[in-house]
């Protein structure tokens, strides 16, 4: 393989050999830590995005790293084809983990929304009674659930949508935050289940009105719609609470989690729900040659551990408050930050800037240039997600980094 010896090098053997299907920062990352990254040039940067929120219990933490590879030397993949020796205690730990029955095991966020989707299907004809090929779900307008084919389908964003057709059917958009319009929605007789995210993060961590989870999920309880909510970047101790819905006491009838349910060490997706609705799901039905295998559910469990055993839920609860109230003065100093919004450590800052403009991405350039990592999200919208390991003195030192850049830039 190819040495890197430069951050250019790399890059340029990116866009020569990769499909362009992101656009990220010119920062050639080659070590992480905790809450902190490496160039390839050695400069070390604040992480404050977590891989989209994968890495919450910080890069590299030692505990995971320990248990992915003691179970890479002994058996990494089986299939679902056999049993294996972790697949039922990693599955009894989840549910009691989390308060569910029965859970399927993916391996992507998009995986689990997929799967979400089927059950809720299913348990439509079977359980409900609708007619087949008649289930619809609803969905919140300005949503991310990933990108397959049919979760497009049901997107706002033209980037998402465009030249990806033909669309799936069998989806009804309501406005985020709205109960009214949800129950309007919800009358529809052929409605199965309600896909929500708690918080809509790559939207621009849209935080909904106090009481919007339990309306919505009283309202789903009453037409006997399944209340699906996607934790994939919300879930696992982000927000302050170890779930989202938490902060309302809401317990959805199916719940997707990804991304930190493994520590940034494998791609690990779950959908958990009742008996009574998971027994839908009849052998050849739905599955995956990596679900559930030996490597991703060990290393799980031990990303699971760190989270309660650190109390990194406690911990996002705090430092979010703290970097609120710092970003809250420096919107009174600049009139460069019109806003900021979160709960626990999943925050945003928007720019007075209009979407189409430059203004965040440049933004994040210079906070790059500064030492702290961070991306722009629809335009003008910048989100700040620190692994939850951070110390109050680091989250301080981040904030005098994110004013000094802001007060210093110039458009």
């Amino acid at each position: 393989m190819q040495t890197i010896t430069s951050s250019q090098e790399a890059i340029e053997l990116e866009n020569k050999y990769g499909a362009h299907n992101y656009h990220p920062l010119p920062v050639v990352l080659s070590k992480g830590e905790g809450v902190f990254l490496w160039d390839v040039e050695g400069k070390k940067y604040y992480d404050f995005l977590s891989a989209y929120s994968a890495v919450n219990q910080g890069h590299c933490h030692p505990r995971i790293l320990e248990a992915l590879i003691a179970q890479a030397s002994q058996l990494t993949l089986t299939s679902r084809a056999f049993h294996n020796d972790v697949l039922g205690p990693f599955e009894k730990y989840l549910t009691e983990y989390f308060g569910f029955d029965q859970v399927l095991p993916m391996n992507t966020g998009a995986e689990g929304v997929e799967t979400a989707i089927k059950i809720a299907r299913k348990w439509g004809y079977e359980k409900k009674g609708v007619a087949e090929n008649q289930a619809k779900i609803i969905v919140a307008e300005g949503n991310f659930h990933g990108r397959t084919t049919t979760i497009i389908s049901f997107s706002n964003d033209p980037v998402a949508r465009e030249n990806f057709g033909p669309y799936t059917k069998g989806f009804i958009k309501v406005p985020y935050d709205d109960v009214e319009a949800l129950k309007s929605a919800l009358s529809d007789p052929d409605v199965v289940g309600f896909l929500v995210e708690p918080i809509q993060g790559e939207a621009g961590v849209y935080v909904p009105h106090e009481g919007y989870l339990a309306a919505a999920k009283a309202a789903c309880e009453e037409k006997s719609v399944l209340f699906i909510a996607d934790e994939i970047q919300t879930g696992i101790a982000r927000t302050g609470k170890l779930l989202a819905v938490d902060h309302e006491n809401v317990k959805p009838d199916m719940l997707i989690l990804g991304k930190a349910i493994s520590g940034g060490f494998y791609p690990v997706s779950a959908v958990l729900t009742s008996t009574y609705i998971m027994s839908v799901i009849k052998p050849g039905q739905h599955g995956s040659t990596f679900g559930g295998n030996p490597l991703g559910t060990k290393v799980a469990m031990a990303a699971l551990e760190v989270v309660k055993d650190e109390k990194l839920a406690e911990n996002a609860e705090k430092l979010g408050v703290v970097f609120r109230d710092r970003m809250q003065r420096l919107v009174e100093k600049s009139e460069l930050v019109k806003l900021v919004r979160g709960k626990g450590l999943l925050n945003a800052v928007v720019i007075n800037d209009s979407e189409d403009s430059s203004t965040a991405w440049d933004i994040c350039v210079a906070l790059k240039n500064n030492g702290l990592l961070a991306k722009p999200t629809h335009g003008n919208i910048i989100r700040f997600a620190p692994p939850l390991v951070m110390t109050e003195e680091q989250v301080h030192e981040c904030c005098d980094i994110i004013e000094k850049t802001i007060l210093d830039f110039k458009k």
